[in-house]
């Protein structure tokens, strides 16, 4: 292992909670070295989690425990599950989150955490972050195999999100969802860059993409390809196309949020 752990959390900043599972792991491994992706999840949210625990795997070394809690279940019967992926370990609750990684082949192996010689005590039931994954990720970033926190569990057995995918319509539109606004304001949808290639034959100056009662015409390479305040379309860095404005908020500009839907003709 290389003793890296990454946080994603729906906990924002403005309270203890990212600090003190910080502060469990460091109990646990004072030479952690602790990586926060986002603590800005909206509360509850599964399916925005879901989509950035995808982005976000690919991009750190093997070895690294990846620690997911957006967790409304907590306290509750729902498991706790190890997954070890690609030579990563990602840490998360069985409420959907691991939905877009269940496809992946790259798995070898999931594991129910019900091993509590790895847990603080007492638990409490209101915050597992603390009690239960942040040691042991605390534990796992020193080599602790996945193995010793409890049984394997099948990939079949495990809650997944109803994810809308993208799709045709009857009148032969591809049909997206916006899944979330980033800090910018950007729309992200569930489009990504393969399935809009395949709908329009890599053909992208002439779509109609539609948002809203607004329509923006042909993809954009970068931001600044349209004048400041100008909306606009292109596939962002995660590799789903996303609507923006340039120097603006597009969640403002179109006056929508997730779950939106989003409307491509050629």
């Amino acid at each position: 292992m290389n003793g890296i752990i990454t946080l994603l959390t729906d906990f924002g900043t403005e309270d203890e909670y990212v600090g003190v599972m910080k502060g469990v792991i460091l109990s646990v491994n004072p030479a952690a070295t602790i990586v926060d992706i986002s603590h800005g999840i909206d509360p509850q949210n599964l399916t925005q989690a879901a989509f950035m625990i995808q982005a976000v795997l690919p991009y750190f070394p093997e070895g690294t425990v990846h620690l997911s809690v957006t967790d409304p279940g907590v306290g509750t019967d729902r498991a706790i599950l190890a997954l070890s992926i690609g030579g990563k370990i990602l840490l998360a609750p069985d409420n959907g989150i691991l939905t877009l990684l269940l496809k992946e082949k790259s798995i070898a192996s999931i594991i129910q955490v019900k091993n509590s010689a790895y847990f603080l005590k007492p638990v409490s039931p209101t915050f597992h972050g603390r009690d239960i994954f942040a040691p042991v990720s605390g534990h796992l970033s020193k080599g602790l195999d996945i193995s010793a926190l409890g049984p394997p569990v099948s990939p079949d057995t495990l809650v997944r999100l109803p994810l809308s995918e993208p799709h045709i319509s009857d009148t032969g539109e591809l049909l997206g969802t916006i899944i979330a606004a980033d800090h910018f304001g950007n729309l992200m949808s569930d489009i990504d860059l393969n399935t809009l290639a395949s709908f329009c034959n890599r053909e992208y100056k002439k779509l109609g993409i539609r948002i809203g009662a607004s329509e923006i015409i042909g993809l954009s390479e970068t931001y600044a390809n349209v004048k400041p305040q100008q909306p606009l379309a292109l596939i962002g860095g995660t590799g789903y196309l996303e609507i923006a404005v340039n120097c603006g908020n597009a969640r403002r500009h179109f006056g929508v949020g997730k779950g939106a839907a989003v409307r491509i003709g050629k």
